[in-house]
């Protein structure tokens, strides 16, 4: 693959990835196996089980995981046509993902906070009956 594809393949793939390890450790459709596992994290008697249920509670760890699954599923490699490119391929992917995934969150405190300070304002506003 010609490295100007494989740098969009960089920027692209990333978009999935992110996605899926943001649904799966922040949003409420996942809320219960969310929950299961952060508290097995905790509980487990061995250290194997605690940091594998470790694993699904950090975005991410998770998107390592994500990632690996994405890389095998569509052969990317970066830079190199060996197991190297695989390699340099899954953390570059990793950190382009993270990115996406802080960016994210940045967003959504920026409108939670834009819309808590609304409701303050509507109720300072508001004519008292």
């Amino acid at each position: 693959m010609p490295v100007h594809l494989q740098i969009i393949w960089l920027f692209v793939l990333p978009i999935p990835i992110a996605c899926i390890a943001w649904t799966f450790t922040h949003e409420e459709v996942f809320k219960e196996p969310h929950e299961y596992c952060v508290k097995k994290s905790k509980t487990s008697k061995t250290l194997f089980a605690r940091k594998f249920f470790y694993l699904f509670t950090c975005e991410y760890c998770f998107s390592h995981y994500v990632t690996l699954f994405f890389l095998f599923l569509t052969g990317y490699k970066l830079l190199m046509e060996n197991w190297c490119g695989y390699l340099i391929a899954g953390f570059a992917v990793v950190w382009i993902a993270n990115i996406y995934m802080s960016l994210f969150a940045f967003l959504r405190q920026a409108i939670k906070k834009e819309k808590t300070e609304i409701e303050v304002l509507e109720q300072e506003t508001k004519i008292p009956e």
